[in-house]
């Protein structure tokens, strides 16, 4: 089978509109979490998320493309666009056929499903926009990527709930390793800070209440963790078979060598305790590398926030790693960005790689408190310089989705 190898990244996070800006806040420890300004507040018990800011879509689309496109939507586009520009990869005529889109979301475009259904309340049927179910379902973003890429090869979306962008990414993998392409643009993209995404998970006792303050709300791995932080954001990258990455003359960032997919069978939010699923994702990740438990530098932990994802991915990890896991270098970066929902798993992954290109282990920040049952090392508060040369990102999802990849420091 073939390798494959990461070749560009772009990124949007509560943290910054580009790769650059984002991987700053991220390894100064900066928080992106603020007040909600996107609306009223004022009946809701939760005040804060982690939202993007100051995004303007017209630099990847004009403005008409732009309206009819949801902004989840618009996130896909802008960062598949900057990963395509990271690769320095053109699409052409020759290659289009071998080029494929893996992008999916979580919950796709539910800020245009909130205007047009008040659209459709307030103003009767005939005003609900012809653009709304295009804008609204999650293999939308796939298909306007190729639409606005020219790549002609494998189309698909995933919804695995916050193990989303972990899938794409895996499953686009696997495409380019049995030959049904050559590249894969695979990713993930959510804009869901709205009123009722936001009255949901509050009323499922999910997400933190720290109104005054926000900045501290999302603290994985501490004794007084009350719930995730919502956040925004998209991240992409351009997967490409080794081989034809090397005769393009492609700048090779890491190479992707294991991917892990299971299920806990369980319960529809709450993770299996101590971790089964997790376990065995980690382990099938494991056995395709080819790479020993000890080897593994970084851990991306989903590490939410919340009591049982905290507690459930401690036991995982110890299981999985044995002793080595109180060596590895362990952080959430959920901290900083909230939780991204099906976007996690690619914002993650540039996370990971990032990681190892740059020599330095992320903070999980407003840990200062820590869980007796959280007792691994999690690099608290503050970032580490360290050899990465593996990095594992986790992600897991309601329903009971585990997810694994496992990026490595690319060599000849």
């Amino acid at each position: 089978m073939s390798r494959v190898v990461v070749t560009g990244m772009g990124l949007v996070t509560s943290l910054g509109n580009d790769l650059e800006s984002s991987w700053d806040g991220i390894i100064h420890g900066r928080s992106g979490i603020g007040e909600i300004t996107a609306y009223d507040t004022s009946r809701h018990r939760v005040h804060f998320a982690g939202q993007i800011k100051t995004f303007d879509p017209t630099p990847y689309m004009d403005r008409k493309e732009a309206r009819r496109n949801d902004p989840y939507e618009q996130l896909a586009i802008a960062t598949a666009k900057q990963a395509l520009a990271h690769a320095n990869l053109q699409i052409t005529d020759e290659i289009a056929e071998d080029v494929g889109v893996y992008i999916g979301s979580g919950i796709g475009g539910l800020v245009t499903l909130h205007d047009q259904f008040t659209a459709l309340h307030e103003k009767g049927p005939d005003r609900v926009s012809p653009f709304f179910i295009n804008m609204m379902i999650i293999d939308g973003a796939p298909g306007i990527v190729s639409i606005l890429t020219g790549a002609k090869g494998p189309n698909w979306a995933a919804v695995s709930a916050c193990a989303t962008s972990g899938n794409t990414i895996g499953e686009a993998w696997e495409t380019i390793r049995r030959g049904d392409a050559k590249v894969m643009i695979a990713g993930g993209s959510e804009k869901a800070v709205t009123p009722i995404a936001m009255a949901a998970f509050d009323n499922m006792h999910a997400l933190s209440r720290r109104n005054d303050d926000p900045q501290g709300a999302s603290r994985p791995f501490d004794a007084t963790r009350d719930g995730f932080v919502m956040g925004e954001g998209s991240a992409t990258l351009i997967l490409e078979d080794l081989e034809f990455a090397k005769a393009r003359g492609a700048r090779i960032l890491a190479e992707l060598v294991g991917y892990g997919c299971t299920s806990d069978a369980h319960h529809v939010t709450e993770p299996v305790p101590g971790g089964d699923g997790l376990i065995r994702a980690m382990r099938k990740a494991l056995l395709k590398s080819g790479l020993r438990p000890d080897q593994v530098d970084y851990i991306n932990a989903h590490g939410t926030s919340t009591g049982p994802n905290d507690r459930t991915e401690t036991a995982a990890i110890k299981a999985c790693f044995g002793e080595h896991a109180y060596r590895v270098a362990i952080s959430s970066t959920k901290s900083m960005t909230g939780h991204t929902l099906g976007a996690a798993g690619a914002v993650e992954a540039v996370i990971s790689i990032q990681s190892i290109l740059n020599g330095i282990i992320p903070p999980t920040i407003n840990l200062h408190h820590p869980d007796p049952e959280c007792d691994l090392n999690y690099t608290p508060n503050e970032a580490v310089r360290a050899n990465v040369n593996v990095a594992v990102s986790n992600v897991m999802g309601f329903g009971g989705h585990n997810t694994s990849l496992i990026f490595k420091r690319y060599e000849e």
